[in-house]
């Protein structure tokens, strides 16, 4: 009897609700058009693809290109340097957004939040290929001012780029400069769904701004948070290739590297397409087995999760 009087109900629920779902139909299309539409082109991951032959006249050859992938001797080089830089960003880019949300939140005044706001986001339409210029002159040996004011104290010239010392250190502090402001949208407008009663209950019983972020605001973002989290752990092997490509010069290959621009050598200028298919097709593999853990874990943890 249950049954029958719930499921006229998610009927009308849905007929209600009919604009949202119209809504809803360019971003099905786009997606199934550009992202699951070309999953056909995995296959040539087990082929000997040849652009003339085609998907079909190309030939079958198994885990080839899965057993060339881990023989290969750069491919060991290249997951390291990109497991590297993707942890340092993890840890250090990640919580990045939320501190300075949080920052955000206990400013007074509006207008100035406003400004800073706006600020802060335009970094994030800027392409990889000015943010890259405007760092390379930035930090310039010659005529960039952090090292004029090192030449001035009396130390030695640095040449951020292209040192391996710090290359590293230059991807990940452009991309926290290039996202911070950005990230930080998701979890402002979570802290605007927060009860101001809360704030005021704490403030009563005598806690400070501190406190209250700590034992308020925190608590209610942390759902958010987790999300977040583990949608940037599905991302681990997935590296900025904007960034790195503009970045990379001769003397960082060893520390810079990474799967993307591997595969771009691999697969745009040596033309060896089944090969470079079979490794985006290890590193999204791995990928989803990493937010599959992560959420799993999550779960575990905190009850917060993505399903």
């Amino acid at each position: 009897m249950k049954e029958k009087l719930l499921k006229p109900a998610r009927k009308h629920s849905m007929w209600n609700f009919r604009e949202h779902y119209i809504m809803l139909i360019p971003g099905i299309i786009f997606f199934l058009v550009f992202c699951y539409g070309p999953m056909y082109g995995l296959i040539i991951a087990f082929q000997d693809f040849y652009p003339l032959k085609g998907i079909s006249g190309s030939s079958f050859v198994g885990l080839k290109h899965f057993k060339a992938l881990f023989t290969n001797p750069f491919f060991l080089s290249v997951l390291r340097n990109t497991l590297i830089i993707s942890l340092y960003k993890l840890l250090i880019c990640f919580p990045a957004p939320i501190l300075f949300c949080l920052a955000l939140n206990e400013i007074k005044r509006t207008g100035f939040k406003k400004v800073v706001q706006s600020i802060s986001y335009l970094p994030h339409f800027v392409s990889w290929v000015v943010v890259s210029g405007i760092f390379i002159e930035f930090l310039s040996p010659s005529r960039g001012p952090i090292n004029i004011i090192l030449q001035n104290l009396g130390f030695e010239p640095i040449f951020f780029i292209a040192d391996p010392k710090y290359f590293r250190g230059v991807l990940v502090l452009t991309d926290m400069w290039k996202s911070i402001g950005w990230g930080s949208i998701v979890y402002l407008a979570a802290i605007t769904n927060v009860d101001p009663a809360l704030y005021e209950a704490a403030e009563i019983d005598g806690a400070g701004r501190i406190k209250q972020i700590i034992h308020v605001t925190l608590p209610a973002i942390m759902p958010i948070v987790t999300v977040m989290f583990i949608m940037e752990s599905g991302k681990i092997l997935n590296d900025s290739f904007q960034q790195v490509y503009n970045f990379l010069t001769p003397t960082t290959y060893e520390v810079g590297d990474v799967i993307s621009t591997f595969v771009y050598r691999m697969g745009i200028l040596n033309m060896q397409y089944s090969f470079t298919t079979a490794v985006d097709l290890f590193k999204n593999t791995i990928s989803f087995i990493l937010v599959v853990v992560t959420n799993a874990i999550a779960r575990r943890t905190s009850d917060y999760g993505l399903w």
